[in-house]
């Protein structure tokens, strides 16, 4: 076990809260789950539980949403978790300690605005994060929203309409609205991209973080020299992501 997830779980074990009944088929790692939304209309997306967790346990655990690229749409239920955050979460599936949700966008809706709160699958993801925290033992005040691509317009978008529900937010070569940036300044944010993009230009994520910046926030931003499109391997693998992370919570 690396040092830094040793520490958590021993931390994670110290973090007390009252009891929740929770589905009893869960186990530990990724399961496959159907959702059924308010429209009555039935998706499958993956939830992935880590390893140290317990059911009927004392704790809290921190939440991450994970919304994935164009590539991955879809209504397979699988390939939402086979490209990016997924696969290192797979590399490391013991020690990870987070619950992470994988929603599919299977809406016809343009890629850029597929996950925005006004397509059906954003909205969904977002019922998603609330039906999670209602059944299981997630800490309301440590969600923390991700995506790459078409996922990262997605992470900036629900930023912008739901400030108060992320803990903090890492959008990864996608692009929003540099004028919805003064709604969300407040909220944590690590953007990434690879200066040679040619599917989202990097002017997108650096507008962003101008905007952030002109707003009062103080955006962390990674721009990778020489790499195209795919920023996203080289974002998720790097363990100093996850404990920043950790550090931001809700007050």
């Amino acid at each position: 076990m690396r040092p830094f997830f040793r520490w958590f779980t021993a931390m994670a074990m110290m973090m007390t809260t009252g009891s929740i009944t929770i589905a009893a088929d869960l186990k530990a790692g990724f399961n496959d789950l159907v959702f059924k939304g308010e429209d009555g209309l039935e998706s499958k997306y993956i939830l992935f539980v880590p390893h140290t967790y317990k059911a009927g346990e004392d704790k809290k655990y921190p939440l991450i949403l994970f919304l994935h690229g164009s590539g991955e749409s879809g209504s397979d239920g699988k390939k939402q978790a086979a490209v990016g955050l997924g696969p290192v979460v797979r590399k490391q599936e013991k020690e990870f300690p987070f619950f992470v949700l994988f929603p599919q966008a299977n809406s016809k809706f343009s890629v850029g605005g597929r996950w925005s709160h006004k397509s059906p699958d954003g909205k969904r993801a977002v019922e998603m994060v609330d039906q999670t925290v209602k059944e299981l033992p997630i800490d309301a005040k440590r969600i923390y929203l991700t995506g790459l691509s078409m996922g990262g317009f997605g992470t900036w978008d629900l930023a912008a309409t739901y400030p108060k529900k992320w803990a903090a937010i890492v959008p990864v070569c996608g692009g929003g609205d540099p004028k919805t940036a003064e709604k969300f300044k407040d909220i944590p944010c690590w953007c990434t991209h690879g200066d040679k993009d040619g599917a989202v230009p990097v002017k997108m994520s650096r507008d962003m973080i101008a905007a952030l910046k002109a707003a009062g926030g103080t955006p962390k931003y990674d721009e990778f020299p020489g790499i195209g499109h795919n920023c996203w391997d080289m974002t998720y693998s790097k363990d100093e992501l996850y404990q920043w992370l950790l550090m931001q919570q809700l007050p």
